[in-house]
């Protein structure tokens, strides 16, 4: 069944544009549709113009950039490493494995990277991945485990941020 919102110009077919404040003969005339006094009639407005707040391009620091509230960091661990500590026995790495060999701090968000070589088929569980390592540790016959984020409902703002007291 065909609906109003359905319906669609004809291929090929263009209407023409409304053409206002031609003249007081007829619609679209003395004020062209903009109603009678007041800002909105005029052409006053500055681009950017925020009604009177601080616009944004004011808000926002000067120079030296600024510091993204919701920057992801994470701790770099590179193959060459893993291989070091499958070779003196450990094949299950997990943060707080790696925590406990001093090769991330605790509680940090980890991401392998695919710097070196591993010849020990190992399962890691990591944050993140880079397509290079993943590619490697499952050449070398083992396993990648992505873990999920700790922050399910959004994420905090980083340490030190103005906002993050408000």
């Amino acid at each position: 069944m065909l609906k109003v919102h359905d319906l669609v110009p004809a291929e090929g077919s263009k209407k023409k544009p409304k053409r206002v404040g031609r003249g007081i003969g007829g619609k679209g005339g003395k004020t062209a549709g903009r109603g009678t006094k007041g800002q909105g009639a005029r052409d006053t407005i500055p681009m950017g113009f925020e009604g009177g707040q601080l616009p944004l391009t004011q808000r926002t620091p000067k120079a030296r950039g600024f510091k993204n509230p919701f920057r992801v960091e994470y701790e770099i661990v590179n193959l060459d490493r893993i291989q070091d500590l499958a070779s003196e026995g450990v094949v299950v790495l997990d943060p707080s494995v790696l925590a406990n060999n001093n090769v991330v701090k605790r509680g940090s968000l980890v991401k392998v990277l695919g710097n070196g070589e591993i010849r020990i088929g190992v399962t890691i569980s990591a944050h993140k991945f880079s397509r290079a390592a993943e590619f490697a540790i499952r050449a070398a016959g083992g396993s990648a485990v992505v873990l999920p984020l700790p922050y399910a409902g959004g994420r905090p703002p980083v340490k030190g941020n103005a906002h993050a007291n408000r």
